[in-house]
């Protein structure tokens, strides 16, 4: 009775049984390829033959045995390597009728079988570059041609350097002409063997490795930037003295990276021509005249305007100070027990010495003091007794308008104030035995 019912229902349905020697189709699986299709019904020998053909037209599978019984395949034989089996157990896979795939398949162990696909591969490539020759060698010959019209292009700008244009800027520009005529050359030739496609995948690279670069390369892309503007700008020459920060010294020479000085003990310091672009510079050779300054504390109780016109007239008989300006001296501090006198005198660095100068009038100043009896006290608290009837004046009496004005020391005609040339001497023997680059060599 169950059995009729079923029959029934399945009747009911619209269910037809598959005549006698049909197969069930195989349930298709979302995702893989399409099922390959078979002529005629799909039996063993129409499997086979259809495997056999197929694979006899695939290099590498040519030699695949196959079997079929009752939709089992077995593949057999030798293959040239793992990637070629996969590919005969694909396709036997997508067979229609198949059921199973037997691997019997065995990997060729000699030598000789594994290195034919790659021989039949540059035999390929050998023929296909062949047959591309001529336009290749076209187009390496439009490169070639145009890499030395990029060269001539570049020589061509030296006028810029004649007009006034820096040495470093002037390679510059050189270097993007020849490298903008050498790019065309480049695209032009890509033109030819029509593989333009290149051509964006060329840039897009480019500009990433443009950011990869310039993010690694900052300092160095900041440093030469720099060097172009110092170059341009021209701050400084060989042999100036100047100041950068805490750095002192005179330029020796400025390169496409940095700024060499020789400092005043006869050392090299380089300083990245980026950091000589930010910070605060001071060129002392610029102006050959230059002012020297001291201090110098006098008693309260001694007469002002006379240790003055005492400083001054020792000053103005120094050897070295200019008479135009003149020196001067004027009044800084008052304090509880000394009076600051800041002295000031004009030299010509050309053939006086600053630090020397400057030496030599604290030296005199100091002198001419001690003679005339001016009291130079530390800064300290005294404390004065008096009694009823006024003490005499010791030696170191008040100077005032009624005694006349003590000579300066005698020498002061005398001293030896001239130019230090140690430095300019060892920074012109490095400037002869040294072959760095130096975009300051027509400068000084």
């Amino acid at each position: 009775m169950k059995r009729a019912l079923a029959i029934a229902v399945l009747i009911f349905t619209g269910w037809n049984p598959p005549a006698s020697g049909q197969e069930l189709p195989a349930p298709q699986t979302a995702g893989k390829a399409p099922a390959i299709v078979v002529q005629g019904a799909p039996d063993d020998a129409a499997i086979r033959s259809r495997l056999v053909a197929v694979l006899g037209a695939i290099d590498d599978l040519e030699n695949v045995e196959v079997e079929v019984t009752s939709g089992v395949v077995t593949l057999a034989g030798e293959v040239p390597n793992s990637r070629a089996a996969r590919e005969a157990l694909d396709i036997a896979g997508r067979t229609e009728g198949v059921v199973h795939v037997l691997n019997r398949l065995d990997e060729e162990a000699d030598v000789a079988g594994r290195l034919r696909p790659a021989t039949r591969k540059f035999n390929e490539l050998g023929a296909a570059a062949l047959r591309v020759l001529p336009v290749a060698v076209i187009a390496l010959t439009v490169v070639i041609l145009f890499w030395f019209f990029g060269q001539w292009a570049g020589n061509r700008v030296n006028w810029l350097r004649h007009a006034g244009l820096s040495e470093l800027s002037a390679n510059l520009v050189r270097r993007i002409i020849r490298l903008l005529v050498i790019g065309i050359g480049i695209l032009v030739a890509l033109e030819i063997l029509d593989a333009t496609a290149i051509v964006g995948a060329l840039l897009g690279a480019a500009g990433i490795a443009g950011i990869a670069l310039g993010f690694a390369f900052r300092n160095i892309a900041e440093n030469y930037l720099a060097g172009v503007l110092l170059s341009a700008r021209n701050p400084f020459a060989v042999g100036d003295l100047v100041q950068i920060e805490e750095f002192t010294g005179k330029v020796v020479r400025l390169t496409s990276r940095d700024t060499v000085l020789m400092t005043p003990d006869g050392n090299h310091l380089r300083i990245p021509n980026s950091d000589i672009i930010t910070s605060t510079m001071t060129n002392f050779s610029r102006n050959p005249l230059r002012r020297f300054e001291f201090r110098v504390g006098i008693s309260v109780d001694i007469d002002i305007v006379a240790a003055r016109e005492l400083g001054i007239s020792t000053l103005r008989q120094m050897k070295g100070v200019l008479s135009d300006p003149g020196p001067q001296i004027l009044i800084s501090e008052l304090g509880d027990s000394t009076v600051q006198l800041k002295f000031f005198g004009w030299i010509d660095q050309r053939e006086t010495d600053f630090l020397k100068a400057r030496s030599e009038g604290i030296r005199l100043v100091k002198c001419a003091f001690d003679a005339a009896g001016i009291e130079m006290p530390e800064p300290i608290y005294r404390v004065h007794l008096r009694e009823a009837a006024s003490p005499a004046p010791g030696p170191a009496a008040r100077i005032d308008g009624e005694r006349p004005l003590p000579a300066p020391p005698a020498g002061a005609e005398k001293a030896d104030v001239t130019a230090d040339r140690t430095i300019d001497d060892q920074l012109a023997n490095d400037l002869r035995s040294s072959d760095e680059e130096n975009l300051l060599k027509n400068e000084g």
